[in-house]
């Protein structure tokens, strides 16, 4: 049996893979400011793409998409408000979902959301 965090470190890897496999670069993995937390930082041409990522079972009763509510909104924009400030980031910004299926047979499926979030200044 999978632990939850094994499952989410895999979800992870499958959604880098994907990530590397559609063209973006990654910039920045488990990134922490305090309590807050990027999964991945990628890049695409001229965009930083901010990229949460959310492992469940296929079939479970919450899908991927499910799981983003405003408190996840709120602590995503804390981060990335500090990482803009950090690095004194310019240019085109936005919040993405790598929404990962975790297969019965160990492989995992991978759904791309851009501006999953919406990031305002």
């Amino acid at each position: 049996m999978t632990t939850t965090l094994t499952q989410g470190a895999a979800g992870e890897e499958a959604a880098v893979e994907w990530l590397r496999a559609n063209g973006f670069m990654i910039v920045e993995r488990n990134l922490r400011y305090g309590r807050y937390e990027i999964d991945i930082i990628a890049s695409r041409w001229d965009t930083t793409h901010f990229v949460e990522v959310k492992t469940r079972r296929l079939g479970s009763m919450v899908s991927p998409e499910q799981t983003i509510n405003e408190s996840k909104r709120r602590a995503l924009h804390r981060a990335i408000a500090s990482y803009i400030t950090t690095h004194r980031l310019r240019g085109e910004v936005q919040i993405d979902l790598a929404a990962v299926d975790a297969l019965p047979d160990g492989t995992y499926s991978v759904r791309y959301i851009e501006n999953a979030v919406e990031y305002g200044w």
